[in-house]
């Protein structure tokens, strides 16, 4: 049996309906979620009655505008990080530098750049410029809400740092007036209820110092994991690590753990796997004990392959 691999990631769900298992016997390493974040169910109970009335994301965007240490009128909510991305792109168009995130625009324009580098998890150098910057996964890599480049524009991801996908919380960051086009452009209502009522409550927990150095420390015990089962992790400064390992993905999902396929960043047999709590990377651990021989074979036969090729 087999799971094509979604556009991005998060395919756990998918895999437990397939097999006709409970979602949580999945281990979803599809999906780059801050592993240390608290569980926002208990909170997001004491907001249901947000589903009554129409949204106002006035407080929430006040919310954030104070987390972050900027000017409420230099920030738009948006539905996830595809509505900030969808906007900004709209209005300036947009170029990238392959690999990149796949819902960055391509059809010419400015540059974007995703940072720390999505899939690849390098942090941008101080000197690199960009039009745009994505930086869903900026704060969990440095502690730090934004890199602050005058002239950008910033375009986020709060459900990274919340690991609540399912909740859609984005935003833009930029010069007041290119917030103001944004809005615009936004269809009414955009962010839910639910989202523009517990935002505040969400964020008051949030220690993004203290996050990223848990989030560095758990990254490194995967590093010691992976390379201690023969596999060879490439440098990383994200919540997830890139492996080159042919059919990784198909062997873990027969134990019930899911990673992500790279082959639409153009890097077939590259897999990346996010950043899971202890233990996690304990499951994951005895589940590559198992598959380790197999594994190697695989390895090999790819190895001499592509030898022959050569």
């Amino acid at each position: 049996m087999t799971l094509e691999a979604g556009a991005h990631g998060g395919d756990g769900p998918r895999w437990a309906r397939l097999l006709g298992v409970p979602v949580e016997s999945v281990l979803d390493l599809s999906q780059s979620l801050n592993p240390l974040a608290i569980d926002p169910r208990p909170i997001l109970r004491k907001h249901l009655d947000a589903i009554g009335r129409y949204p106002d994301p006035a407080i929430a965007t006040r919310a954030l505008a104070s987390s972050m240490g900027v000017d409420p009128e230099r920030l738009l909510l948006t539905n996830g990080g595809a509505e900030a991305i969808s906007l900004v792109a709209s209005l300036i168009g947009g170029t990238v530098r392959e690999p990149e995130f796949s819902l960055h625009p391509r059809g010419g324009g400015p540059l974007w750049r995703s940072n720390p580098h999505n899939p690849l998890g390098s942090l941008a150098h101080d000197d690199d410029e960009a039009a745009v910057w994505d930086e869903a996964f900026y704060p969990l890599a440095t502690g730090r809400w934004t890199r602050g480049d005058e002239g950008s524009i910033v375009v986020g991801s709060l459900t990274k740092l919340l690991a609540c996908p399912g909740l859609r919380i984005g935003y833009v960051l930029a010069d007041p007036t290119f917030i103001v086009a944004c809005r615009t452009r936004q269809p009414a209502w955009s962010l839910n209820g639910l989202a523009c009522e517990a935002l505040t409550d969400l964020l008051e927990p949030v220690e993004l110092a203290s996050m990223s150095r848990g989030v560095a420390k758990l990254r490194e015990d995967l590093r010691e994991v992976l390379t201690r089962h023969g596999l060879d992790p490439r440098p990383s400064s994200a919540n997830w690590i890139l492996v080159d390992q042919p059919a990784l993905r198909e062997v873990l999902m027969e134990q019930l753990i899911v990673v992500r396929d790279c082959t639409n960043f153009g890097l077939a047999g590259v897999a990346r796997i996010a950043v899971p709590r202890s233990d996690g990377i304990a499951r994951l651990d005895r589940a590559l004990a198992e598959s380790r021989e197999r594994l190697a074979l695989i390895r090999d036969g790819a190895r001499s392959a592509q030898s022959t090729d050569g």
